[in-house]
C-alpha cells in the first residue's frame, strides 16, 4: 500500500515542478514570534514562491547561507545562522531544503538547493537568521572600517559624533566581529551619508552588547548634519564559529584576514587557546577545545598555526603562532570551540557559584526564579562541568542583574545537556523583575570512574577550570563522610584506595587530606595543597556513599518522624518491625547521640507521598538506615498512619587519645565536643559510655587525664550514673558546663570490644564479564571514629580463593584479576581483631561473556544503492549484500542477519563467521525485500550461549530507478497512463456486459412472441 502512496507522492512531485516560477522572483522575510511589531532583521527565514510562503529546512545551513539573506533585506551582516526552528515552528510549505550559497549571491533562490518543495525535514528544523542591525559604509570603507549606520524603522541612518569616542567604537567593532576599536573616527572621515542621523550624543561603557544600549538623545533626536557622520576603524581581525551543528557559541573556529575567512589548525590547540576565543566572543567559558574537524572540514585558507596562548589575550591573534598562512596541516584538522554560552554571575560568585546568566540574540540575560528547582540548576551545574547541584537560588542570592531577563517559568528534568533545551515560556517573556534572578551552587566536586555511580567512584574536584584527582596518601573514612556529605549522598560507607575506580588524567589537585569529618567541603580539610604532591593516577582516591539522606521532622532537630531522600523525593518509613536497633542507627547516623525511643503509629504526625522502606531490621551497628535489611525501596503495605519515628538523646559521645573503645570521654553539646570532669568517676558512669558506644562492658574508668588532656570545654562534672542508663546525659550532674575542674582532670574509659559486622562491596554490581577485573572492598564503620588495627579476610563461600589483608583505614580492596568460571559464586568477608571473628553477608560474582555490538552494512555490486538521508535505496532487480562484523574476542560465533518488513514478521538467516564478519547475499532486489535489517552475534561455550546486543538497525526502500527523470516523470507517466487504460477497459469491459444483457433480455422477449403466435395458431386449427 505504500508504495501506491509513493507513486502519488511522484505524481504530485511532478504537478507541483509544472507550477514553478522563476527563482529569482521570490521574495523573502524574517518570521520571530516574540518580536512581531518591531524592525526585524532576525527570525526565522520565509520565502515566497507560488502564491504561498514557505519556509527553509536547516539541512547544511551556514553562516554563508545567512549572509545572503541578511544582505537581500538590507540588514547588516550576518552573525548567526540559526537552526531547529530556533524562531518557532512555521507551518505549511517547506519549500527549500539543502541550500548552499557561496555568499555572494545576491538572493537566496540564487542558491543551489534540491528544488522548490522537496524537502526531507519538518518544520522543527526550520532555518532562521541574526543579522546584524548596524553597517559599516563609505568611500573606502571595509568591512571592518567605515561610517557607522544603523537599522531603524526600516531605514538606514548616520551617527552624529558629538561625544564619539573609543568606548562607543568598541562596541560597533565588537557587535560586528571586527575585534577591538583602533580610532573613532569624526566629521565624516569615510564620507558624508545621506537620509536619516538617528543618533546623537552617543555615550557608551564599553561593555554594550550593542550601539543602540548605550545612553543616547534618542532616535531621530539630533543637532548635526552628515558632515559630522562618526565612523570607526576595527583592528579587522574577525573572528566567527561556523560548521556542521554549529551554534553561536560553539563550532569551527574561523578568522578574517585580507579580506578572507579561514581557519585556525589543531597543532598545539587546547583550552587556554579555546579560553581566548570563547571571550573574545563574549560566549562565557570555553568547555572543550575541539579537534580534528570536530565541527566539518572548512575551505580555503587555514590563516594560524601552532597557536599558544596563556589563556589572558584579548584575541586569538595576539597569542602565539607561525604567521597568518604558514601551516602544515589541512582542514582534517580545523580546530573549534565549544563554549558554555552560559556564566555565573553577582556578588560573591565563583566559577561555579552565582547568578545564572545565558547568551542570547548577542546580548547576556538572566533567568527568572519562578518554578526554579533542584533539577533546573543540576543542567547548568552539568553544562558548566561544575559538579552536581547543591542549591537552587532565588530572590537575587547573588545580587540584582542588569538588562534582559531571557528566560522564565524554566521546567527542566535534570537531563537536558543545556537550560535552553528545557521548557519554558520563550526567550524574553517573563513576568519578573531582576530581584527575582535565579542562581546556583554547584559542589565543585564530581565522582567517576569506571563503575561509578551518583554516590560512588573516583573524586574529581574542579580547580582552575579543570578537573583533577585526589591523592589517596592518608585517606580514611572521615575524608570520605565530608565528601559524602557535601554531595548530598548520605553517609560514606567505604574510602577505596590505589585508584578502586581507574586511574584519572590530568592534575592531582590534593594530597595528604586530612579531615575530622565535620567539615562542609574537602578542601577545607588540611592538606598539602594543590599540585604538591608526588603521587600518580594509580593511587587517585574514592568513595563509597550510602545514597541517602536522612531526616526528622514533626519536632526537634533529634526526635521526630524519620523521612529518607531516595530518588529525588523525600518519603518516610512503616512501622513494621520497628525498634529501638533501628531508632539507635538513625540516631547514631544524625549524630544524635543514643536512641532513646522508637516510636510508631505516626507519633510525630502523618507523613505525605512516599514511603520508601519496610520490614526494617537493623542490627544497631549500621552506618545508615539504608544498610539494614528491608523489602526494598518503595515496597511496603501501609499506609502514612504507620509512619515510624524515633526520640534520640541529642547528646552524642566519643572517645579520644587512644583506641576505638578506650580513650578520653568527650560529649557534643551546644556545637561543641567537650570533657567530662572525673570527680566521682567511676566504673558505673563508664558502663554507661562503653554501652552507649557499642564497645561491650567497662574495663576500668580511668582518672587523672590519663589518655591526655583535652581542651575547650568541660561540660560535665560529678556524674552519678546507676549503670542502667542508655546515655551519659541521663546520669545525674551538675549541669551543662557547670564545672570546678581543669583539663587536668578529664576522665576516660576502658572497654570491652564488640566487632561491628564487616560490610561487602563490589564492582562491578551485577554481572562481570569474563577475564574482567572485579574489585570487592570489606570494611567496618566503628561507632567512634578511630581505626581498628585488624585484618580483612575475603573467602569465596564455594571456591578455593581466599585472600587477607591488614585494615589500615577501617577497610582493605581485594582485587581479582581477569575472573574466569571458576571465580563463580558467593563471596564473604572476615574481620578479625583481638581473636575476635565478624563476618558480612555475601555478595554474588556472576561471570558472564559480554559481546560487542556487531556493525552491519550494505552493498550492491551493481552499484545500485544509494543512502538518502537514513534510508537505503535500492534499485528493483538489482543485486545487495548485508554484511555483518565485529572486532569481538570470542571468534568462531554465528551471525543472525534480522529481518523486519512492513508485515512485521522477523525472520533470521544465519551464518558462521569468517575472519570476525559474515555476507548475506540478495541476487534480485524486490519490494518484499523492503523494511529493516540488523545484526545478531552468538558464541556458544560450555557454560551456555551468549548473545550481543542488536546492531543498528538499516532501512531499506526498493525503488524502480535512481535517475531523476525516470523516477520523477517517466515512472509516474507510465503509471499514470497504465492507470489511464485500466480505466478505459473496466470501461469497455462494462459496456460489453450491459450490451449482453440487452441482448439476453432481448433474446427472451422474441423466444416468448414466437411461442405465443404458435399457441394462437394452433388455436385456430
Amino acid at each position: 500500500m505504500w508504495r501506491q502512496w509513493r507513486n502519488f507522492f511522484y505524481l504530485a512531485i511532478i504537478f507541483h515542478l509544472s507550477g514553478s516560477s522563476a527563482a529569482a522572483d521570490a521574495q523573502i522575510r524574517l518570521i520571530d514570534p516574540d518580536n512581531s511589531g518591531a524592525t526585524l532583521c532576525s527570525g526565522r527565514v520565509e520565502i515566497y514562491h507560488n502564491n504561498r510562503w514557505g519556509t527553509v529546512c536547516h539541512h547544511g545551513w551556514d553562516r554563508n547561507d545567512a549572509e545572503v539573506v541578511c544582505r537581500q533585506l538590507d540588514c547588516g551582516p550576518a552573525l548567526n545562522a540559526t537552526r531547529s526552528a530556533h524562531f518557532g515552528e512555521g507551518t505549511g510549505q517547506i519549500w527549500l531544503d539543502e541550500v548552499s550559497c557561496s555568499g555572494s549571491e545576491s538572493s537566496l533562490t540564487d542558491c543551489q538547493h534540491r528544488g522548490f518543495g522537496i524537502p526531507y525535514c519538518g518544520h522543527g528544523e526550520d532555518a532562521g537568521v541574526i543579522c546584524s542591525e548596524i553597517r559599516l559604509t563609505g568611500p573606502q570603507s571595509t568591512r571592518c572600517s567605515g561610517r557607522v549606520e544603523i537599522y531603524h524603522n526600516n531605514r538606514w541612518g548616520t551617527v552624529c559624533d558629538d561625544g564619539w569616542n573609543l568606548n562607543d567604537a568598541e562596541v560597533v567593532c565588537r557587535e560586528l566581529g571586527c575585534g577591538s576599536a583602533l580610532e573613532a573616527t569624526q566629521s565624516a572621515h569615510f564620507g558624508e551619508g545621506t537620509g536619516q542621523i538617528w543618533l546623537d550624543d552617543v555615550t557608551c561603557s564599553g561593555s554594550e552588547s550593542s550601539l543602540t544600549e548605550c545612553q543616547h538623545g534618542g532616535f531621530g533626536t539630533h543637532d548635526c548634519t552628515h558632515q559630522k557622520d562618526a565612523g570607526v576603524i576595527c583592528s579587522g581581525v574577525p573572528i566567527r564559529l561556523a560548521g556542521s551543528g554549529s551554534t553561536q557559541c560553539s563550532g569551527r573556529v574561523e578568522i578574517y584576514h585580507q579580506k578572507t575567512w579561514g581557519t585556525v589548525c589543531h597543532h598545539g590547540w587546547d583550552l587556554n587557546d579555546a579560553e581566548v576565543v570563547c571571550r573574545q566572543l563574549d560566549c562565557g567559558s570555553a568547555l572543550n577545545a575541539t579537534q580534528s574537524a570536530h565541527f566539518g572540514e572548512g575551505t580555503g585558507q587555514i590563516w594560524l598555526d601552532e597557536v599558544s596562548c596563556s589563556g589572558s589575550e584579548s584575541s586569538l591573534t595576539d597569542c602565539q603562532h607561525r604567521g597568518f598562512g604558514t601551516h602544515s596541516c589541512g582542514h582534517g584538522e580545523d580546530a573549534g570551540v565549544i563554549c558554555s554560552g552560559i556564566r555565573l554571575a553577582g556578588h560573591q560568585s565563583t566559577q561555579c557559584s552565582g547568578r545564572v546568566e545565558i547568551y542570547h540574540n548577542n546580548r547576556w540575560g538572566t533567568v527568572c526564579d519562578h518554578g526554579w528547582s533542584t533539577e533546573d540548576a543540576e543542567v547548568v551545574c552539568r553544562h558548566l562541568g561544575c559538579g552536581p547541584a547543591l542549591n537552587a537560588t532565588q530572590s537575587a542570592h547573588f545580587g540584582e542583574g542588569t538588562g534582559q531577563i531571557w528566560l522564565d517559568e524554566v521546567s527542566c528534568s535534570g537531563s537536558e545537556s543545556s537550560l535552553t533545551d528545557c521548557q519554558h515560556r520563550g526567550f524574553g517573556t517573563h513576568s519578573c523583575g531582576h530581584g527575582e534572578d535565579a542562581g546556583v551552587i554547584c559542589s565543585g566536586i564530581r565522582l567517576s570512574g569506571h563503575q561509578s555511580g551518583r554516590c560512588s567512584g573516583r573524586v574529581e574536584i574542579y580547580n582552575k577550570k579543570r578537573w583533577g584527582t585526589v591523592c589517596d596518601d592518608g585517606w580514611d573514612l572521615n575524608d570520605a563522610e565530608v565528601v559524602c556529605r557535601h554531595l548530598d549522598c548520605g553517609t560514606a560507607l567505604a574510602p577505596p584506595k590505589e585508584a578502586h575506580f581507574g586511574e584519572g588524567s590530568g592534575p592531582i589537585w590534593l594530597d595528604g587530606v586530612a579531615c575530622s569529618g565535620s567539615e562542609r567541603s574537602i578542601i577545607q580539610c588540611q592538606h598539602r595543597g594543590s599540585e604538591k604532591n608526588g603521587c600518580t593516577h594509580h593511587k587517585d582516591a574514592g568513595v563509597i556513599c550510602s545514597g541517602a539522606r536522612i531526616r526528622l521532622t514533626g519536632s526537634t532537630r533529634c526526635s521526630g518522624r524519620v523521612e529518607i531522600f531516595y530518588n529525588n523525593t523525600w518519603g518516610t518509613v512503616c512501622d513494621d518491625g520497628w525498634e529501638l536497633n533501628d531508632a539507635e542507627v538513625v540516631c547514631r547516623e544524625l549524630n544524635c547521640g543514643t536512641a532513646l525511643k522508637a516510636t510508631k503509629s505516626a507519633h510525630f504526625g502523618e507523613g505525605r507521598g512516599s514511603i520508601w522502606l519496610d520490614d526494617v531490621s537493623c542490627s544497631g551497628s549500621e552506618r545508615s538506615l539504608t544498610q539494614c535489611q528491608h523489602r526494598g525501596f518503595g515496597t511496603h503495605d501501609c499506609t502514612h498512619s504507620k509512619d515510624a519515628g524515633v526520640v534520640c538523646s541529642g547528646v552524642p559521645v566519643r572517645l579520644t587519645g587512644s583506641t576505638l573503645c578506650s580513650g578520653r570521654v568527650e560529649i557534643f553539646y551546644n556545637n561543641t565536643w567537650g570533657t567530662v570532669c572525673d570527680d566521682n568517676w567511676d566504673i558505673n558512669d563508664a558502663e554507661v559510655v562503653c554501652r552507649e558506644l557499642g564497645c561491650g562492658t567497662a574495663q576500668s574508668a580511668a582518672v587523672s587525664a590519663r589518655f591526655g588532656e583535652g581542651s575547650g570545654s568541660i561540660w560535665l562534672d560529678d556524674v552519678d550514673c546507676s549503670g542502667s542508663e542508655r546515655s551519659l546525659t541521663d546520669c545525674q550532674h551538675r549541669g551543662f558546663g557547670t564545672h570546678d575542674c581543669t583539663h587536668q582532670k578529664d576522665a576516660g574509659v576502658v572497654c570491652s570490644v564488640i566487632l561491628p559486622k564487616p560490610r561487602i562491596f563490589m564492582i562491578p554490581a551485577g554481572k562481570v564479564e569474563r577475564r574482567s577485573d572485579v574489585s570487592i572492598t570489606c570494611s567496618i564503620s566503628p561507632q567512634s571514629q578511630q581505626l581498628l588495627q585488624g585484618e580483612f579476610t575475603l573467602r569465596q563461600i564455594s571456591g578455593s580463593f581466599s585472600q587477607t589483608k591488614p585494615s589500615t583505614t577501617n577497610s582493605a580492596t581485594f582485587k581479582i584479576l581477569k575472573v574466569d568460571f571458576d571465580k563463580d559464586g558467593l563471596y564473604q568477608c572476615e574481620y578479625s581483631h583481638d581473636s575476635s571473628i565478624s563476618t558480612s553477608d555475601s555478595v554474588t560474582v556472576s561471570v558472564t561473556v559480554l559481546l560487542q555490538q556487531p556493525r552491519i552494512s550494505v552493498t550492491s555490486p551493481d552499484g545500485r544503492l544509494a543512502k538518502v538521508f537514513e534510508v537505503i535505496e535500492i534499485m528493483k532487480g538489482y543485486s545487495f549484500i548485508f554484511t555483518c562484523s565485529n572486532n569481538d574476542r570470542y571468534s568462531g560465533g554465528v551471525f543472525n542477519l534480522i529481518y523486519s518488513g512492513s508485515n512485521m514478521k522477523r525472520m533470521k538467516h544465519n551464518k558462521t563467521s569468517v575472519n570476525s564478519s559474515a555476507s548475506f547475499s540478495f541476487p534480485v532486489a524486490d519490494f518484499g525485500h523492503e523494511g529493516r535489517y540488523s545484526c545478531v552475534y552468538e558464541i556458544t561455550l560450555t557454560e551456555g550461549t551468549f548473545t550481543s546486543p542488536e546492531a543498528e538497525w538499516i532501512y531499506v526502500s526498493v525503488i524502480y530507478s535512481r535517475t531523476p527523470i525516470l523516477r520523477y516523470v517517466l515512472l509516474p507517466l507510465v503509471l499514470l497512463l497504465e492507470n489511464i487504460a485500466l480505466h478505459f477497459y473496466y470501461k469497455v469491459i462494462k459496456k460489453q456486459k450491459s450490451d449482453k444483457k440487452e441482448n439476453d433480455e432481448t433474446d427472451v422477449s422474441r423466444a416468448e412472441e414466437v411461442e405465443a403466435e404458435e399457441e394462437a395458431v394452433q388455436e385456430i386449427e
